[in-house]
């Protein structure tokens, strides 16, 4: 029997008992978060498992006919922590999904969240307002649309192509401006999205205005005019109480018309946004979000859009757990692109803070009792606060708003939330009033905020993965979809632990530095006895540090040496002779049918 090699850096998964998966209607699961429902048209339930990795987007569904399970983006991210248990899901593959940090796991809804309370709740109303209010709700259900999108996700390991394209289906919404909001991961990777209005029999091709991966919103429009015929737009209301009813309207797995789900509003805190792996703001509704719900919005009892679904949490010892991205969000998103024309994102304080809930910590720091604030641990060097603060630092205030010993401050009436809440109430470019206590002193600074860069990225923004070959060596960048796509959804397990050090802890020095591995070796005559090089990251060429992508292939690209020297992690080295290996790469370019050495964005 032959002994087939197993694929590079993925052990074969035979574990079934836990598993989080796309289903069959796309949706990504995410580990990383909270647990979400996944979405899965079939009828055994897929459970999540309670640990930080069990929030899966709820993602279109996938058309079945499309036999696309293996390419249909699992949005999984683990966190650190002991792997969640497997849940089963009703995909194909089973895979263990897990993240770390937090304790259970969200699942976007791409396809199916839908205002659903507004209806129950008009009808349960006395004689003559039922009717009002009924009346209130319909034109809103009007302006709910489906999604339809056609994704072609790039091949991370394969960075010169794409992987096979699938089609999937989410709901959406119209809001002023001819405009219609759903959720990113409904239109992540697209390469045509179409939309559908109730009760039409026609597909209208639209246009991407904005992408907000963080918040995980996308905003469309669309050129025809017929579209907008009859349609009138939805009111945004205000942050809802807890106990208020919702209701969900979509177009979530099930059938083909549109759906309404109602609930009422749970609890309203910092939550893991999956597909963008920030913490926004966020509701839980107890209304069913399935696949195909996302994007579909989130009705109060006056008939005005509350929120978006775009998640759930599936686990076996959870029951209607839906979240729902709130007004606040969704508003500083529009707001954003219009003051901006483009999407710029949440701003973020770049510091990792302690609590100061000890005594004799805050003692020693020398802190009145009267005084409270939170330590700082590190300061990201590339953002714009490293200047002025310093680790240490107790950061009292922000924006004249104290903060508590665990980093909250209060909201609303008598409860408390995550002060980074008033961080993403900001945009990029603002700035703020920050207070802190140093050598027992209180200092005040006025502070920049900006958008925070990882050294390794969640996501590529859409754009296609960078590489450069030489001689059959495959360089690229290490990203969190290079990890998926090389280690699967478990790839917080099964990465290399250089790599998965750097992804949790490390901070990028310089704006433009990226973390370059060679990702796998094209065997040729040229390269004999380097085959085994797998996702080795590379520090050095010719004795100069590797910042980047860009720097590297410029280096070997005018290098005049007689030879070519890598240095790899772990001491290891790679040399080669440069005459023979830039003259072998051609061939190796022909044999493997890759169009080009190096991807578009290095050749400027």
């Amino acid at each position: 029997m032959v002994d087939h090699k197993r694929k590079r850096g993925r052990k074969p998964k035979i574990s079934v008992s836990e598993t989080l998966e796309l289903d069959q209607n796309h949706t990504p699961t995410i580990p990383g978060s909270v647990p979400g429902p996944s979405s899965s048209p079939t009828a055994n339930s897929d459970d999540v498992v309670f640990s930080v990795s069990n929030v899966e987007l709820i993602d279109p569904h996938h058309h079945h006919h499309h036999h696309n399970h293996s390419q249909s983006s699992n949005h999984e991210r683990r966190r650190r922590g002991r792997p969640p248990k497997k849940t089963k899901l009703p995909s194909s593959e089973p895979s263990k999904a897990i993240r770390a940090a937090s304790p259970t796991r969200l699942l976007l809804d791409k396809a199916n969240n839908g205002p659903t309370a507004s209806l129950i709740s008009s009808s349960m109303v006395a004689g003559g307002e039922s009717v009002a209010a009924a009346a209130r709700v319909v034109p809103a259900m009007d302006a709910v649309v489906k999604v339809f999108c056609v994704h072609t996700e790039p091949n991370f390991s394969l960075p010169w192509q794409r992987k096979r394209q699938y089609s999937s289906s989410s709901s959406g919404f119209v809001i002023s401006g001819r405009r219609i909001l759903t959720n990113a991961h409904s239109v992540e990777h697209y390469t045509q999205v179409k939309l559908k209005k109730r009760g039409s029999d026609t597909k209208y091709v639209a246009t991407v205005l904005a992408i907000g991966t963080e918040c995980d919103i996308a905003m469309l429009t669309v050129e025809d005019d017929e579209f907008w015929e009859g349609v009138s737009p939805v009111e945004f209301g205000d942050l809802p109480a807890l106990q208020d009813a919702v209701t969900v309207v979509g177009y979530p797995i099930g059938g083909d018309t549109i759906s309404v789900t109602s609930g009422v509003v749970s609890r309203i805190e910092i939550l893991s946004y999956v597909h963008g792996s920030t913490e926004l703001l966020g509701l839980q509704i107890d209304a069913a979000i399935n696949s195909g719900n996302s994007g579909g919005p989130a009705f109060n009892e006056k008939g005005n859009c509350v929120g978006i679904a775009f998640q759930s949490l599936k686990h076996e010892d959870v029951e209607n757990i839906g979240y729902v991205i709130p007004t606040p969000v969704i508003l500083h998103f529009i707001k954003d692109y219009e003051k901006n024309g483009a999407y710029t994102g949440f701003p973020i304080l770049g510091v990792e803070w302690q609590k100061m809930e000890n005594p004799d910590l805050r003692l020693s720091m020398g802190m009145k009792p009267d005084q409270k604030g939170v330590r700082i641990r590190r300061i990201d060097p590339t953002a714009p606060e490293s200047d002025l603060l310093k680790p240490s630092d107790i950061i009292l205030s922000f924006d004249g708003v104290d903060i508590a010993n665990d980093g909250t401050v209060p909201f609303r009436h008598g409860e408390r939330i995550g002060f980074s809440y008033l961080v993403s109430q900001k945009y990029t470019g603002d700035s703020a009033a920050i207070k802190v206590l140093r050598n027992s002193e209180t200092i005040k600074f006025n502070i920049k905020l900006a958008s925070h860069r990882r050294l390794i990225p969640a996501h590529n923004k859409g754009k296609p993965p960078s590489y450069y070959i030489i001689a059959g060596f495959v360089f690229t960048t290490v990203s969190v979809p290079y990890l998926r796509s090389e280690y699967g959804k478990d790839y917080e397990y099964e990465a290399p632990v250089k790599l998965l050090d750097k992804l949790l802890h490390e901070m990028p020095k310089s704006p433009d530095e990226q973390i370059v591995v060679v990702s796998q070796v094209l065997v040729a005559d040229i390269n004999i006895g380097y085959e085994d090089i797998v996702n080795t990251q590379v520090l050095a060429f010719n004795g100069k540090p590797v910042k980047n992508l860009k720097n590297l292939a410029s280096m070997v690209e005018s290098c005049n040496d007689e030879f070519l020297q890598f240095d790899l992690e772990y001491q290891q080295i790679v040399v080669l002779q440069t005459k023979g290996a830039k003259a072998a790469t051609l061939d190796i370019l022909t044999t493997h049918c890759i169009p080009s050495a190096m991807s578009d964005d290095l050749k400027i």
